[in-house]
């Protein structure tokens, strides 16, 4: 039975492919209007987490959302997408969106009136990523689930992105998985931290977690960052 104000709950979840293990016993609860960053290193199983969480990897263990939950999903890299010759108009009409309903989400992320005539390959890296963020939210999800949004794209634009999100999740009251390699960003966008390192190595508020001895034990050498604020343009 899942607490009243979950919105997913996992249990001693495992995930293995051709006999590696990437994750093991990994638990963890979501509140519906939380927003949880997953922090780890490379190979450390974190965007394993999200496909798993999706369903889109075999996994062991207890996997459960709310009934009837909808989710919006960014992944790391779509940079096929921009190949094809294709607009914005045609690329929200192949998951059958409705045309006011995708002028609402592209102004919602900061896209003028027309930009939907644009051609994808004609996007900076910025619009791209704003796009596929429009993309995740013209389905009405309760939650969102982000991995590294901000890949590729410049560091006036990562601020944007980031601060796009934060607008987003809090205007919206969505619940919100991120994975970010920023870690200076974490305190603006999250309630609480995941620490990953193919195993759950520690939990909680962002205050708590990134401590120089907290990060030394997650990524197992010295980590600086700086606390910064990014605004919501």
């Amino acid at each position: 039975m899942m607490s009243n104000d979950a919105i997913l709950e996992v249990a001693n979840l495992c995930v293995s492919l051709d006999g590696v293990t990437l994750l093991e016993d990994v638990s963890f609860s979501l509140a519906s209007d939380e927003a949880v960053t997953i922090l780890g290193p490379n190979g450390a199983g974190k965007t394993v987490l999200l496909r798993a969480l999706l369903g889109a990897l075999p996994y062991s263990g207890k996997v459960s959302w709310a009934p009837g939950v909808r989710f919006g999903y960014v992944p790391q890299r779509l940079p096929y997408i921009k190949d094809l010759p294709v607009t914005v108009a045609d690329f929200f009409a192949l998951k059958s969106t409705a045309l006011d309903e995708m002028e609402v989400v592209l102004a919602e992320v900061g896209l003028p009136a027309g930009f939907s005539n644009k051609r994808m390959g004609e996007l900076s890296s910025g619009q791209f990523q704003r796009v596929l963020i429009a993309w995740a939210l013209c389905s009405e999800p309760a939650v969102l689930l982000f991995d590294e949004p901000t890949t590729g794209v410049d560091v006036t634009g990562e601020e944007t992105i980031y601060g796009l999100l934060s607008r987003v999740q809090r205007e919206r009251h969505l619940a919100m998985l991120l994975v970010t390699h920023d870690l200076a960003v974490v305190h603006q966008l999250s309630t609480r931290v995941l620490c990953l390192n193919r195993r759950l190595v520690c939990e909680g508020p962002p205050i708590d977690i990134l401590t120089p001895e907290r990060l030394r034990e997650i990524y197992g050498t010295e980590v600086k960052y700086y606390h910064h604020e990014h605004g919501d343009g």
